[in-house]
């Protein structure tokens, strides 16, 4: 005969339903317990383990190369203005013309000359209607004003002063952005990259042995942006000795550049 139960439900029923059976019910409900238990023991075991904490030192390294530029690029405009558009084209296209043939003449090349930018615009006059409603007018066409820029590369930079001074004789205005660069630039980012490298390394190695722990492993590399200095000559200064018959070429000092690389890079220690 079953053992007369003592839970709660059962006294008021006057009956057990389960007959027996809450010593097994007690007995599966403490093996899933166990089971839900080991499983968050064994989660949290896998947890730590992937993500360990690993220590590390970071260091920045700096390079530096200092090197003299072997491009020139300057910008120039052409202006024409005619009531007959066609006229101002062809006034603009001859100058421009005359402007490449000489830059040719001087060994640019037709790849190093590139037009920029063309704008065909009217220009017009305000005029006054009446002496008494100043406010009273109205606009007159004047002209119609055809516009070119061209940029070109002088890659004999010792002709530099004479190729500007002979585009301004030709007619070209607005000349400007005579910036001095390398042509092989990815070359020498390279090599200050190198540098910085070297830098940052050489850092490490110290502040390991100062620390006492060892470099194990490289885990992280960044680079910063860092952009070439360039020198250039503004269009105040140049507009000195350009544009007329008489125009004296002016010199044109290079000065070097000087490209620069920061890095960045993290060690795993112990």
């Amino acid at each position: 005969m079953d053992q007369a139960c003592d839970c709660k439900m059962c006294q008021k029923l006057g009956w057990c339903p389960m007959r027996g059976g809450h010593k097994m019910v007690k007995i599966i409900l403490l093996i899933i317990v166990l089971l839900f238990i080991g499983k968050m023991f064994l989660s949290d075991h896998d947890w730590r383990k992937g993500n360990e904490i690993v220590n590390t030192i970071t260091v920045a390294g700096i390079g530096e190369v200092v090197i003299k530029p072997d491009i020139a690029t300057v910008s120039f405009g052409v202006l024409a203005e005619n009531l007959d558009v066609a006229k101002a084209q062809t006034e603009s296209a001859t100058k421009i013309n005359n402007i490449i043939n000489f830059l040719k003449g001087k060994g640019v090349e037709e790849k190093d000359i590139k037009t920029t930018d063309y704008n065909i615009y009217p220009r017009y006059d305000y005029t006054q209607t009446s002496e008494f409603y100043p406010y009273n007018g109205k606009q007159i066409l004047a002209a119609y004003v055809v516009s070119q820029t061209v940029e070109i590369k002088i890659r004999k930079i010792a002709d530099a002063g004479a190729i500007l001074s002979g585009v301004g004789e030709f007619g070209a205005t607005d000349i400007s952005g005579l910036n001095f660069t390398i042509d092989d630039e990815d070359t020498v980012k390279d090599q200050a990259r190198d540098l910085a490298i070297q830098d940052a390394k050489a850092q490490a190695k110290v502040l390991a042995k100062g620390l006492g722990v060892k470099l194990v492993k490289i885990t992280s590399f960044s680079e910063g942006e860092n952009y070439p200095i360039y020198y250039g000559i503004s269009k105040s200064m140049m507009a000195e000795g350009i544009g007329g018959g008489d125009a004296i070429a002016p010199q044109i000092p290079v000065g070097e550049n000087k490209v620069t690389s920061n890095v960045t890079i993290t060690y795993e220690i112990r």
